[in-house]
């Protein structure tokens, strides 16, 4: 402030008065805040003589109204940040430039612990499983559908059950007449032992092993006494009036000739070909 004989606008005297200087003319305070004040960023209105001015990057402020255009703390004695024509504390700045959280979309701040997975992030405590909305944590997950589940949840819901136990088959497994079974619940129904791998039968809807078969289950021949099992040599039986026979044990009683697909005629029990019928 200065003085000089008059205002540059309203010619008043400025003997003995403040007034500011404005491209080296004399203005007094009424004429300046009325014609020369920068006017203020936030408010839109003129700043005085009597107030405190900021300016950053051809713009200006009133010193209160110098403020975080997203908190609102005021920045007048603070850093700051521009970015897009808004002023920015370092805390909203930071804000602004981390990366969003998937599952909150709230920013994950630098130091935060967080879960990275195909391109997204997380908090760590938003990454979820989608089913029981647990935090995943350290733990092994599995995505289906876009959605994340843990390893219980996900063998839960989607894991083929069991027909013995009803629980997840989680590997390997075996498939017995269109239902699936843990390798260890697929057992003989018997002796218990594990038939995966082995050769086995079925008797009224039970499972054996061809020991057990033979032993608990399968007729026994009329003539030889062994099992008649259905496997190998054994493959294919005669059945006679309740009696059962390995075909290959379909023989005349006399001649030994075997009947399995022949004439035969029964006399006491025992079976004869047509020509030694004829001879008793």
């Amino acid at each position: 402030m200065a003085d000089r004989s008059s205002c540059f606008y309203c010619r008043e005297d400025l003997s003995g008065k403040k007034f500011v200087r404005k491209d080296e003319k004399p203005v007094c305070v009424r004429c300046f805040d009325k014609f020369c004040a920068n006017t203020c960023t936030e408010c839109r209105r003129p700043i005085s003589t009597e107030s405190k001015e900021l300016h950053h990057k051809g713009r200006y402020w009133h010193s209160d109204c110098f403020r975080c255009a997203k908190c609102y703390k005021n920045l007048a004695k603070e850093s700051f940040t521009s970015k897009d024509d808004r002023v920015l504390c370092g805390t909203c700045s930071s804000r602004e430039d981390a990366p969003r959280c998937h599952g909150c979309y709230k920013p994950i701040l630098a130091g935060t612990e967080n879960v990275e997975y195909k391109g997204n992030s997380w908090h760590d405590e938003c990454f979820t499983c989608y089913q029981c909305q647990k935090p995943i944590g350290s733990k092994s997950f599995i995505t289906k559908n876009n959605n994340i589940y843990c390893s219980p949840c996900h063998e839960k819901k989607f894991a083929k059950q069991c027909a013995c136990c009803k629980k997840p088959i989680t590997t390997g497994g075996v498939n017995y007449q269109d239902q699936p079974w843990h390798s260890e619940c697929f057992v003989c129904s018997s002796c218990r032992k594990p038939l995966a791998g082995t050769r086995f039968t079925s008797h009224e809807e039970k499972v054996y092993c061809v020991d057990c078969y033979k032993s608990t289950v399968a007729k026994k021949c009329s003539s030889c006494q062994n099992p008649i099992t259905g496997f190998g040599k054994a493959t294919n039986v005669v059945n006679y009036e309740g009696g059962s026979w390995h075909d290959y044990c379909f023989n005349c009683k006399k001649c030994s000739l075997n009947l399995a697909d022949k004439r035969f005629v029964a006399r006491d029990g025992d079976i004869y070909c047509s020509d030694c019928s004829k001879k008793l």
